[in-house]
Parts: C-alpha cells; structure tokens; sequence
C-alpha cells in the first residue's frame, strides 16, 4: 500500500511542480518581454538622440559657415564707399597727362584694392545701356529720350552698384530713359 502511496504522491508532485514551473516560465517570460521592451525603447531613444545631435552638428557648421561669409560681406560693403571716392578721384584726375604720379598712383592703389575685392568675390553690376530690372537697378531720375530704343533703358549711372557671392550688395543708382 505505501507503494501505491508513493506513486499517488510522486504522481500528484510533478502536476504540482509542473504548474509551479508554469507558472515561474510565465512570470519570466512576462520579464523578458518588458526586458525586451525596455531595450527597444532606449535603442530608439538612442537613435533620436543620434539624429538629433547629427542636425545640431550641420546646423552648426552652417551658422559658422553663415558667419564668415556674413562677416566678409559686411567687410566689403564697408570697402564700397572707398572704391566710390576712388573713382571719383579718377575722374578728377583724367584731365592729367597720363605719366602724371598721382594719377598713375591713384589708378594703381585702385586697381590692387579693386582686384583684391573682386577675387573676394564682387562684382559690378553693369547697368549703362541695359534694360532697367529692378532686381539690380535703383531708378533716381527718368531723362526723356527722343529714341524709343532708348526707353526703359538705363541711361546714366549715378552710383556703381556691385553683387558679392551672386547677391546684391547694393543696387546700382540710375537715370533711366522715359
């Protein structure tokens, strides 16, 4: 009898063990599963982490890039009331004979500091005898004009204007013919 007792017992252990084991198998699975979770949530915010620095690092080097072309265009627009005064010394100076030193001096301080600029990256905006565009041309005076050729045409340049890296540093003043 204790034999059938015993295998009573070890039959009604396992089915007890069994279900204990179940149940350790689940709580664990249950764990893994928001172990697993957990994990898919930090590598996410990993990677936002990663794209987000990613944009501050060429956000910055744009803003830096920004700044220095920013500070030359500034530098060069600051230089443009020198290059005025210049030419208009050139014009006072064209009645001299060409040997004439300060007129060989004046043209060649100018032509330095005009090559200079312009291998900075300005140019003129060449505007006599063009048609008048906005984009380019500020309108001070309208001269009437015989020639219908003639209208809508700049006439004359009060002011050089000049663009630098291809955007206009400051538009040139005209008289444009009516």
């Amino acid at each position: 009898m204790e034999e059938k007792k015993n295998t009573k017992a070890a039959k009604a252990a396992p089915k007890k063990d069994n279900k204990k084991y179940e149940e350790k198998i689940a709580a664990l699975e249950e764990e893994l599963e928001g172990l697993k979770a957990g994990v898919q949530k930090e590598k996410d915010d990993y990677m936002r982490l990663m794209a987000e620095f990613e944009t501050f690092r060429r956000r910055s080097a744009e803003d830096r890039l920004t700044l220095v072309s920013t500070a030359a265009e500034k530098t060069v627009e600051g230089l443009l009331p020198i290059l005025d005064d210049f030419e208009r010394a050139l014009q006072a100076l064209e009645d001299r004979p060409d040997d004439d030193p300060a007129k060989e001096g004046t043209q060649l301080i100018y032509n330095k500091l005009f090559a200079y600029l312009k291998a900075q990256g300005l140019a003129v905006i060449e505007a006599k005898g063009a048609d008048f565009d906005t984009d380019f041309h500020e309108a001070v005076a309208q001269f009437p004009v015989s020639d219908e050729a003639l209208k809508g045409k700049v006439y004359d340049v009060v002011q050089t204007g000049y663009t630098f890296g291809g955007k206009v540093l400051r538009y040139a003043k005209v008289v444009v013919g009516a």
